[in-house]
This record gives structure tokens, C-alpha cells and sequence, in this order.
């Protein structure tokens, strides 16, 4: 039955890909906060953005990596990422069998919802909240059944407009009850480890341009500095530095692409004070100039 179920919703999200798709990878759905994922190109590994969201794919896969850890999310896995977080990325599409899935943001109001309606309940906290910001987790058949009526709401308005939102929260719901649910429920307490690196991650999001040191993101979430670093690394898998580094560049980038603006001028954006700093270690990170770069992100897919 799950077999049947599972092929009956990837070809629903397939036509739904076909349908939705504008030619860029990540196309917005009438559904608010859900994208439709879509590739015919094969990518190798190569340092991508992700906001916090869910990533469900229907063909193909991508393996991420992020410092020593290696995962997969595929027809079998999704993704839940629980942080903004920089990795590397390969996606296996060909124009026979694109790359076809849907992402979902997490939105930490309707997060915080649930945990207020499970509060009564007997619902298992974590044993440690020292949750890693990125996990892969096998499909359990409620997220699969709530996913088919998310893909077939987005063919009618109204049902996006009025039923999207119920059942994304549907889904973030069996994710929180699922097995990476851990992560999700420590990112809505406050008080933990995790929720004090999402802190400094969100001043980093908010300050990328001004400087920024390890003391002053400790000082930030009251942590020591070797406290912080530990805990930082234990969430995203990179130092603290690292991660503002990786930040700033793929900011860079996104400057540089949608608004058209020259290296030089990005670079000051996301305050680098030498041009020629920011090309050499654009280059080192992605692998091509950023002249080259932007050139490949155009090109069509």
C-alpha cells in the first residue's frame, strides 16, 4: 500500500513540478512558504544557502555534506533543516529523470502552536537537545498522505489559500512527532543549547556586513567562547567564523545575481573591505570566479 501510495505522489508531483516550474530550480507555489523544486542538470558538489525549511523529493536526490557528515535525502528520505546553514551539495538529475521535489519553510509561529497544543500530552522530549541543525529522516506514510493533499490543494485557489496552510501544518506536525522531531521541538525552547546557536545565527543573518567575532556572538546567547564554539559546531558542523565567512560569499552571490552588481560592489555589500580578498576567497569557495559564477547560476536548466 505504501509503495502504491508513495508512486501515486511522486507523479503528482512531478505534474505539479511541470506545471509550476518558471525554469529556475526553487519556483513559489500557490501554496505560501511551499516552492516547487525542479532540474533537469545534474550538479557535482558544490556550497549552497538553505533557509530552515522541510525538503521533500519525488525524483532524483541530493547528498549533502557538511563538515564530516554525509547525508542523503531522496524518494525514500527528506530533509529537515532547522537553521540556516552553508553546505556543499551534489543533486543527481538528468533531462530523462529531472530532479523534481517541494520545500517547505519552517515557520517557527505554527511550530510554537503545536508544542502548545502537545503540552498536555504524552509527547517525548529529547534526551539531549544538543540537536544537529541538519537531518535526514525516512517518510512515514502520514507525511506522505498529508503531501498528496498539499500537491492536489495547489491546483485550486481557494484550496491553497484556505487548506495549504492546515495541511503544512499537518506535515510539520508528523515531522515533529517523526524521528528527527527533536530537532524541531529544540528549536522552539529557548533555553537550550540549540536555541541559544539559532540566536547568534539569526544576528549573523541581520549583520552579515558589520564585523563580527566569536566574543561578541558568545556574549550575545551568555555562553564562554569555548561553550559557544563547542555548541556552534555541534549544530551546524563549522566554527563560528567559518560560518560567517561561508554566509557573507553566498550572499555575495545572491547579490551579484539578482540585482546585476559587480563583484567589487557586492563585496563591500557584505563587508568585505578588499575586493581582491573577497575574489580570491570567492574562488577557493565555490570553485570559480565570481564573474564565472553568476554566469552558470543564468544559464538555463
Amino acid at each position: 500500500m505504501a509503495t502504491i501510495l508513495n508512486d501515486s505522489i511522486r507523479r503528482r508531483i512531478i505534474d505539479a513540478a511541470t506545471r509550476f516550474s518558471t525554469g529556475s530550480f526553487a519556483t513559489p507555489s500557490p501554496v505560501a512558504g511551499v516552492r516547487v523544486l525542479y532540474t533537469e542538470t545534474p550538479h557535482p558538489r558544490t556550497p549552497v544557502l538553505y533557509e530552515p525549511s522541510i525538503v521533500i523529493v519525488a525524483q532524483g536526490a541530493k547528498i549533502g555534506h557538511v563538515g564530516d557528515r554525509t547525508f542523503r535525502y531522496d524518494a525514500d528520505n527528506y530533509l529537515l533543516l532547522t537553521v540556516p546553514l552553508p553546505f556543499e551539495c551534489q543533486t543527481i538529475a538528468s533531462r530523462k529523470e529531472p530532479f523534481v521535489g517541494v520545500s517547505i519553510d519552517i515557520d517557527t509561529a505554527m511550530l510554537q502552536e503545536l508544542l502548545i497544543d502537545l503540552e498536555d500530552e504524552d509527547f517525548d522530549r529529547p534526551a539531549s537537545l544538543e540537536c544537529p541543525g541538519v537531518n535526514s529522516a525516512r517518510f512515514t506514510e502520514e507525511v506522505l498522505c498529508a503531501l498528496e493533499r498539499l500537491v492536489d490543494a495547489m491546483d485550486h485557489p481557494r484550496d491553497a489559500k484556505v487548506l495549504g496552510r492546515l495541511i503544512v501544518k499537518e506535515i510539520v506536525y508528523h515531522v515533529l512527532c517523526g524521528e528527527s522531531g527533536a530537532a524541531l521541538q529544540a528549536l522552539a525552547h529557548r533555553h537550550t543549547h540549540f536555541a541559544q546557536v539559532t540566536k547568534a545565527l539569526q544576528h549573523i543573518e541581520s549583520n552579515y556586513a558589520k564585523p563580527l567575532n566569536v566574543e561578541q556572538l558568545a556574549r550575545l546567547v551568555n555562553m564562554s567562547v569555548s561553550a559557544f564554539h563547542h555548541n556552534f559546531k555541534a549544530v551546524t558542523n563549522t566554527s563560528p567564523l567559518q560560518y560567517v565567512k561561508s554566509y557573507k560569499l553566498h550572499k555575495a552571490r545572491l547579490i551579484m545575481l539578482n540585482e546585476g552588481v559587480k563583484a567589487g560592489v557586492a563585496a563591500t555589500r557584505v563587508g568585505y573591505e578588499s575586493p581582491s580578498q573577497f575574489s580570491r576567497e570567492f574562488k577557493r569557495y565555490f570553485g570559480a570566479t565570481p564573474l564565472d559564477e553568476v554566469a552558470r547560476l543564468r544559464a538555463p536548466r
